[in-house]
């Protein structure tokens, strides 16, 4: 019988590349393990939980264009599988014909997002790009169905791109429910589908668009990032451009949480399963887009007592950090371990819910995309 690995492993997509962070069970020791895909923007790392060993990885190279890599040692090998609209060439028929009618509406500058399929979906990979574009392939990477109802949308026409593009950086799925799927895009906000992406309808009623004439449209929300609670499937907790909220039913509404913590801007949101009903963000103020309170923090919202708490002291990391849509991630352990990576190189990790927090001693390219392959605790 095969030993059990018992890795705790931090998954980094950076400006320069990817890298693996592998440490114990008890989370205090790390070592910085494989790095690849160097010189690349990498969007997004992710572990496949079905197959233990693969990673996907989002990598952007300015010289090559957009790539899907996977390894399935943990990161040790990489290889390209194929991208949207882009087969390899070793996998083109010999009369290989492009069908005009399944080309997306531009070409991909970016791929965004990655998110595995469900269990019960074992081959099934679903992938975000730029510019809003939504797809998914049930063979691993070997092709790739645009998913129409997103891409082909009869209101694309009216989207808008944020700062960062017009990307889809969100992709959330239901364990309950196969066919309900939920993405988040800027500056358009979310969407909800309940036939397997057949059909999207906008689902951002409450959220604020302080930067439009009209506050409260239907869509035009620069929402930043999305994060399901760990234990209520129903519940979401939402970092937009203009404010932190929460939805109690499935995205039908929102409204702002808590008492305001000033300037609210922010991207990251992530909520453990070890800790049911509580989401961690890291507020961003000012148009320098960086913790503005002198000192890195991360705030902890409670849904049961509907109240924030600061995580850190103001004398532990004295400084201004950046943090990205994709640079907070949990793990799936008790206590929970929050892992924040930041703009400049910094991997800040606390592995019990916030109580204590270490600076890893090793200094990255900016980080992108932070992501946890873990055991999980039962």
């Amino acid at each position: 019988m095969a030993k059990k690995d018992s890795k705790v492993r931090i998954l980094l997509g950076t400006r320069k590349g990817t890298y693996i962070v592998e440490g114990d069970p008890s989370r205090k020791r790390w070592k910085v393990g494989p790095v690849a895909h160097e010189g690349s923007d990498v969007y997004h790392v992710v572990a496949d939980p079905r197959r233990p060993g693969d990673l996907y990885a989002a990598v952007n190279s300015v010289f090559w264009g957009p790539m899907m890599q996977r390894s399935t040692n943990w990161g040790k090998e990489w290889s390209e599988v194929a991208t949207p609209l882009t087969p390899r060439k070793k996998d083109r028929q010999p009369n290989f014909e492009v069908d005009p009618a399944k080309m997306a509406p531009k070409p991909i500058t970016a791929l965004w997002h990655i998110e595995p399929g469900l269990e019960s979906q074992p081959d099934t990979i679903f992938l975000g790009a730029d510019p809003h574009l939504l797809f998914r392939t049930d063979d691993r990477g070997k092709s790739w169905q645009p998913i129409d109802g997103i891409n082909q949308h009869p209101d694309r026409a009216s989207w808008s791109p944020g700062a960062g593009g017009p990307c889809l950086h969100t992709i959330l799925l239901d364990r309950r429910a196969p066919d309900r799927l939920y993405v988040g895009m800027s500056a358009v906000g979310t969407f909800r589908s309940e036939d397997g992406g057949g059909h999207w309808r906008p689902v951002n009623k409450g959220v604020e668009t302080p930067f439009l004439p009209e506050k409260y449209p239907e869509t035009g929300q620069c929402v930043h990032h999305v994060a399901v609670d760990g234990a209520n499937p129903d519940l979401f907790y939402r970092q937009d451009h203009g404010g932190m909220y929460v939805s109690r039913d499935r995205m039908d509404s929102w409204v702002r949480i808590g008492k305001k913590l000033g300037d609210d801007f922010g991207f990251g949101v992530a909520s453990p399963m070890a800790e049911p009903g509580k989401a961690y963000f890291v507020r961003l103020g000012g148009m320098g887009r960086v913790t503005d309170e002198g000192h890195f923090q991360v705030h902890e919202w409670n849904e049961k007592t509907k109240k924030w708490r600061p995580l850190l002291s103001p004398k532990q990391f004295p400084g201004n950090y950046g943090v990205q849509r994709e640079g907070i991630a949990t793990d799936a352990l008790r206590p929970a371990g929050i892992y924040v990576g930041t703009t400049t190189g910094q991997l800040f990790v606390s592995p019990n819910a916030g109580k204590t927090w270490t600076l890893l001693p090793f200094s990255f390219p900016g980080i992108h995309s932070v992501s946890v392959a873990s055991p999980s605790s039962g």
